[in-house]
């Protein structure tokens, strides 16, 4: 019991050395508006600050100029190459191409390049095929599904 009143009284001692005596001791914000602020040479002894800052840290302007040139170049790229949602480049169709209007099996034809005077080419299939060698199928499934050498592929 008597430790818990010693750290006590302890703790009640250090305070009071801490705590300031009368209000009239403290600064107030209009004494350091009227000291630093209004003073009449504060703008060159900003100035003075600022040049003797620069001359400690040099490194800040090679910082300076590494950010800009950072902030630059995203700016170009991103002038030049707006993000969008789809990286997907648009390919000009040809007209009446669609598979129910030419009857064919379900190809989607195209312009080369989008110039419609070539002529037009199929498009490729919109799902993944992966060619498997050496597999036994009946003639006429293998002259169905294999696209080896065929034209297109």
């Amino acid at each position: 019991m008597s430790a818990i009143a010693r750290r006590t009284a302890f703790a009640a001692r250090s305070r009071a050395a801490f705590r300031p005596t009368s209000f009239a001791t403290r600064r107030t914000f209009a004494d350091k508006a009227e000291d630093s602020d209004f003073a009449g040479d504060s703008k060159t002894e900003k100035k003075v600050n600022l040049k003797e800052g620069a001359q400690r840290d040099p490194e800040l302007y090679i910082l300076l100029a590494i950010m800009t040139g950072a902030f630059t170049l995203a700016g170009w790229h991103f002038s030049r190459n707006p993000t969008s949602s789809s990286s997907e480049n648009r390919v000009a169709q040809a007209p009446d191409s669609e598979p129910w209007k030419t009857g064919s099996d379900a190809k989607y034809q195209y312009h080369p390049h989008g110039d419609a005077n070539r002529g037009r080419k199929d498009a490729p299939s919109a799902l993944n095929e992966v060619i498997i060698p050496n597999v036994n199928l009946p003639k006429s499934l293998h002259e169905k599904y294999n696209k080896w050498g065929k034209e297109g592929y």
